[in-house]
């Protein structure tokens, strides 16, 4: 049986429709996601699992106990958030001991978890300290203890990392990975962030307009997204109108005036000749050469360096294409420095293989 389970969840304000009869489960010990754009109910449905809001219809199970009448202190369910919320009038360990003396729990019980939740979160060293004497990601640490240290069933985080900057939101995620292991309590997670949703989440839910479009482990959201929308929500992708002319082994598209391109067939695809859609393919699966350079894969083009984006590890060409059209391209800097392998206006070929991107019928 799966810890939470939310089952045909609407929740509306006048005439907006939050949250649209969704259902899914968690697993316990799961590091569960709802990621998708602001607006789109994820927030709504975490203060719905909390007891901060009720639902108009359907259920919120934990353990098999239907929530609905239980009121939020009353859940084994802790919520961390993005503005952290911690006391500023109490030190670091009273913030995490808050919880456990609202529990009515004894002197001892209390010291001993609060220090084994400061080993936890290595701010032993700053137990006497106040939040004010904290880093960002100290505090931030402070909040996850005092969710973790009477071990909930389940522990949701709203958009906790929303405050920190790049550096310490990815050292955060790689400390949100180890507690979530070695506690075993199961995360809720919410974010708009699809790079911080992909690195920390077991499965992930996307949501867009109070519904779930897809909810999938990270690698098949980002490798096979059901429609265009996931696609080009999970990361950075090429998508360009397409239309199927023949199905076989693999299938022939034609992308207009650009021309026919071979695409995988995926299983369970039904699919017709005919059919309108969009072909997708990621800019890591697009190799980049000068024109005069030949290629071996079935799919290529010629065009012309429009732009081009270099972020450290890898540049990303932006290529203008003969039809209008535009395609990005990634390549590794394998040189020292600033890697410029070609210039704007560069004559270049683009291509990939027949087992690269993927047709969408929606």
């Amino acid at each position: 049986m799966a810890l939470l389970e939310i089952k045909e969840v609407s929740r509306r304000f006048s005439d907006l429709v939050a949250v649209d009869n969704v259902s899914f489960s968690v697993n316990a010990g799961e590091f569960f996601t709802l990621l998708g754009p602001s607006g789109c109910g994820k927030t709504t449905l975490l203060r719905m699992i909390a007891g901060f809001d009720q639902p108009d219809s359907g259920t919120i199970t934990l353990d098999g106990i239907d929530l609905k009448n239980t009121p939020p202190e009353k859940r084994p369910i802790h919520t961390v958030f993005q503005s952290y919320a911690l006391f500023p009038h109490m030190t670091v360990e009273q913030n995490i001991a808050f919880p456990l003396k609202m529990a009515g729990q004894s002197e001892s019980e209390i010291k001993t978890k609060v220090k084994a939740t400061l080993d936890l979160v290595a701010l032993n060293d700053r137990a006497k300290r106040y939040p004010n004497e904290l880093s960002g990601g100290q505090r931030q640490r402070v909040a996850l203890a005092r969710g973790l240290v009477n071990r909930p069933r389940l522990l949701l985080l709203d958009e906790p990392l929303g405050a920190l900057d790049a550096k310490l939101r990815e050292q955060m995620q790689i400390e949100l990975i180890a507690l979530q292991r070695d506690t075993g309590v199961t995360f809720v997670f919410v974010t708009h962030a699809q790079a911080e949703a992909l690195a920390l989440s077991h499965r992930i839910a996307v949501m867009r307009a109070g519904k779930i479009e897809q909810l999938d482990e990270p690698d098949r959201l980002y490798g096979q997204p059901k429609n265009r929308f996931v696609a080009d929500f999970i990361g950075n992708v090429n998508m360009h109108d397409a239309t199927v002319r023949t199905i076989g082994d693999t299938l022939t598209l034609d992308l207009g005036k650009l021309g026919k391109v071979v695409a995988p067939l995926r299983k369970n695809q039904s699919l017709k000749e005919g059919m309108s859609g969009a072909f997708i393919i990621r800019p890591e699966q697009v190799s980049i050469r000068a024109a005069s350079e030949p290629s071996g894969d079935p799919n290529q083009f010629v065009g012309t360096v429009n732009d081009f984006l270099y972020i450290g590890d890898v540049t990303t060409y932006i290529v203008d294409l003969p039809d209008g059209a535009r395609i990005e391209a990634l390549l590794p800097n394998s040189a020292p420095g600033r890697a410029k392998f070609f210039e704007l206006g560069d004559p270049v070929r683009v291509s990939w293989k027949a087992e690269a991107g993927a047709f969408l019928d929606s």
